[in-house]
């Protein structure tokens, strides 16, 4: 009787002590992130907040992207793919339900791809949708999405968070109380604090670790790094304060990650405002940025130099960086040549991010240099959102595009920064159109080139994925090929 005895004792003294007995396995989790979702509908909004929460861990597609950016199945656990390329016809699996207690049929899947490609569709990604001719639910199993012409990128795009397959009955109120499939379902959304997901035990496929997992936001870097010091919580993806690095690292409580993103960081430039509308005068602005500052100042070096919108691991990337090199004389010239000698002022209007705000101000100082003033905005993410990217009330701005392979954005003249070139968008069209791996290639660096020659923003770095967390915590993503926090894998070392 001794024995057991001495197990009770040991155990009471530890709780007493507010320690977890040494057998109690944590299911729990709690992660930080700097930017809340100004809602929960990952195909009715552009914020990439939305899917940081929810992909993969409530909402899933018919197929989705893993930590190295592969394309696998989702809800769809297998396809085929007609000769001529325009018919995919997918399988669904079986016994899948929404967090609701309804099944997933073909019919869901319809009413999803045709939601998003609707001509009043709030899609923030319409475009992954555009190829798309008719969609038909063969039976309860199988959905049959016929293209008008053929799409290289089709199974792809539809791994997008945008293209996530949601149910008729929850779109009245899905802005927040989202039901989706997943692993987790949402709980409670304490909104400027916390959003709280549950295990779902229905799940189709294998059971997360975690039984629940509390994301919570912190928009300051320095309470964000109080937090992560006093333990509060247990990982900030996408730390905010690069600074604090060094120190996170030299802690054994802690461990970094760091990864790449798909998060070509840019000056971005209204391209339909004076003087931003002359290819000289956005020129001049790329020569005046010493973009390598930037990375130093604002990332305290953590990022990759790039010249064109375009992320530096992929096969096709072209490294352009010498056609922006920092040349302020080149830049004043340029302005002379445009018919600014004087130079002109503009707005700069900073979303909340630390790249943005710190990048601001020393991109304000090196425009400054060469005779360029901006007035800085400093905006709430909903203020960006609808200020510049919605209503394009901007001169200049900031912002890291985390959207996976999304050079197509230039193609579109009604986009925020409103570039119209019918030579990019008839290429833009062709690769779309083609499934030839070398010749996409070649057209993908095509497009690159035009792009960062006609200077239509100013390319700064790749932004890197850093993440801080608990030294015992496993199956984090390093990397982010999508704006994705998944829990799908995570667990605690017991």
């Amino acid at each position: 009787m001794t024995q057991p005895l001495r197990l009770v004792a040991a155990s009471a003294l530890a709780l007493a002590a507010g320690l977890a007995p040494a057998w109690a396995e944590r299911t729990d989790v709690t992660v930080a992130m700097q930017l809340e979702p100004p809602h929960l509908d990952p195909t009715g909004g552009a914020a990439g907040a939305i899917d940081s929460v929810l992909y993969a861990n409530v909402f899933e597609g018919l197929t989705r992207f893993t930590e190295s950016g592969e394309v696998v199945p989702g809800l769809a656990e297998s396809w085929e793919i007609s000769e001529d390329g325009l018919t995919y016809t997918f399988a669904l699996r079986e016994g899948v339900t929404f967090h609701d207690g309804t099944e997933l049929d073909a019919d869901d899947v319809k009413f999803s791809l045709d939601r998003a490609r609707e001509e009043d569709s709030t899609n923030a990604q319409k475009q992954l949708f555009a190829a798309i001719d008719s969609v038909e639910a063969v039976d309860p199993q199988t959905v049959r999405v016929t293209l008008a012409q053929p799409d290289g990128m089709f199974l792809f795009n539809m791994a997008w968070g945008d293209a996530v397959i949601v149910a008729p009955e929850s779109i009245g109120e899905i802005k927040s109380q989202p039901v989706g499939t997943g692993p987790f379902r949402f709980e409670e959304w304490a909104q400027g604090d916390r959003i709280d997901l549950v295990r779902y035990d229905d799940y189709w496929g294998e059971a997360p670790a975690l039984e629940t997992a509390t994301f919570k936001f912190i928009s300051d870097p320095t309470a964000a790094f109080s937090a992560m010091m006093a333990e509060d919580i247990d990982a900030f993806s996408a730390f905010p304060a690069p600074e604090n690095l060094p120190q996170f690292e030299a802690d054994p409580r802690f461990q970094v990650l760091v990864g790449s993103t798909e998060g070509e960081t840019i000056l971005s430039i209204n391209n339909a405002e004076p003087p931003l509308d002359e290819p000289k005068v956005r020129k001049a602005i790329a020569h005046a940025i010493d973009r390598q500052s930037v990375i130093e100042g604002a990332m305290f070096g953590y990022g990759t130099p790039i010249g064109t919108h375009f992320a530096p691991h992929h096969p096709a990337y072209v490294d352009l960086t010498d056609m922006s090199s920092h040349d302020p004389d080149l830049a004043r010239e340029l302005l002379a040549d445009a018919g600014y000698p004087d130079g002109f002022s503009t707005t700069l209007k900073l979303p909340p991010p630390s790249y943005a705000r710190r990048g601001g101000e020393i991109i304000a100082a090196q425009l400054r240099a060469v005779g360029i003033e901006t007035e800085i905005t400093n905006l709430e993410w909903a203020q960006w959102l609808e200020e510049v990217f919605n209503n394009k009330n901007f001169g200049l701005s900031i912002v890291s595009h985390t959207e996976p392979m999304d050079i197509g954005i230039y193609a579109r003249p009604d986009y925020y920064f409103q570039y119209d070139n019918p030579e990019l968008q008839a290429l833009m069209d062709e690769l779309n159109a083609t499934t030839d791996p070398d010749a996409r290639m070649e057209m993908l660096q095509q497009a690159q080139r035009i792009i960062a020659e006609d200077y239509v923003n100013g390319y700064l770095f790749q932004l890197a994925m850093t993440t801080v967390a608990k030294a015992d915590l496993r199956g984090l993503w390093a990397n982010a090929p999508t704006q994705a926090v998944d829990l799908t894998g995570v667990s605690w070392d017991q």
